[in-house]
């Protein structure tokens, strides 16, 4: 599946931890910034005065709470702020909803993103991503992937297809550090996989795993080297009860 996905030169992104495990992400393009699934809202603002953003957007991959909690204050907060979420999804508070292969571009930053339908963790679940990087919320994590709180296995094996078409170079910014426990797993799926091994060395000292590139996670994630969505229902089973 060829996507023809617009380039976001000379940005940075920055996580902002919420919660136990969540990652908020923070994307600053000359001193304009675009939220990721804030969760949570006061260290957000804290970290957007303390760094001059001004704040343009906010993007939502699916509608759990621990990703959608701190929007309202945040349009409080900043009341010009533009909220893109699945168009699957009915929330709360004013925003636009995005659909597969939508383009958004921001009006400030010029940041570009396309919009992907990604099922399976939740039915609403997009991903939004750019030709060198993807926001998959609880879809792709790094060397595993979301519980299956709605979708069928059948959803959740053709949405993480589609993440595979990218480049192998895409870096993969997901909703938790789960990585570690996650290559614990993985290693008891495939105890003679090398790479795996090397991702547990590098990873085990580590407190921010990500983001993670899907070359790397072509190599250690056993949901995605599933060969088919049978395998991946028996993968995701052991999981569940590891």
């Amino acid at each position: 599946m060829h996507i023809p996905i617009p380039e976001n030169l000379h940005t940075t992104i920055l996580p902002i931890k919420a919660f136990k495990d969540n990652y908020i992400w923070i994307i600053n393009r000359n001193n304009f910034g675009v939220i990721v699934d804030p969760g949570e809202s006061s260290q957000v603002i804290e970290f957007i005065n303390k760094n001059e953003i001004n704040p343009e957007a906010i993007l939502i991959t699916h509608k759990h709470y621990d990703h959608i909690d701190g929007v309202k204050k945040l349009m409080e907060y900043y009341p010009n702020i533009i909220v893109y979420g699945p168009a699957k999804s009915k929330f709360k508070f004013p925003y636009k909803s995005v659909k597969e292969n939508d383009i958004l571009t921001m009006k400030e930053s010029k940041l570009k993103y396309k919009v992907i339908e990604i099922p399976g963790h939740t039915l609403d679940h997009v991903a939004y991503l750019d030709s060198q990087l993807i926001f998959c919320g609880d879809t792709l994590f790094g060397c595993g992937c979301g519980k299956l709180f709605e979708g069928t296995p059948e959803q959740m094996f053709k949405s993480l297809q589609k993440i595979k078409t990218l480049k192998e170079t895409t870096k993969i910014y997901c909703g938790h550090e789960y990585t570690l426990n996650n290559i614990r797993f993985a290693m008891t799926e495939e105890v003679n996989n090398l790479d795996l091994s090397a991702r547990y060395n590098r990873t085990i000292n580590k407190n921010l795993t990500l983001p993670s590139l899907l070359s790397e996670e072509l190599a250690t994630n056993p949901f995605l080297r599933a060969k088919n969505s049978d395998e991946f229902k028996q993968i995701r089973g052991r999981k569940d009860a590891f």
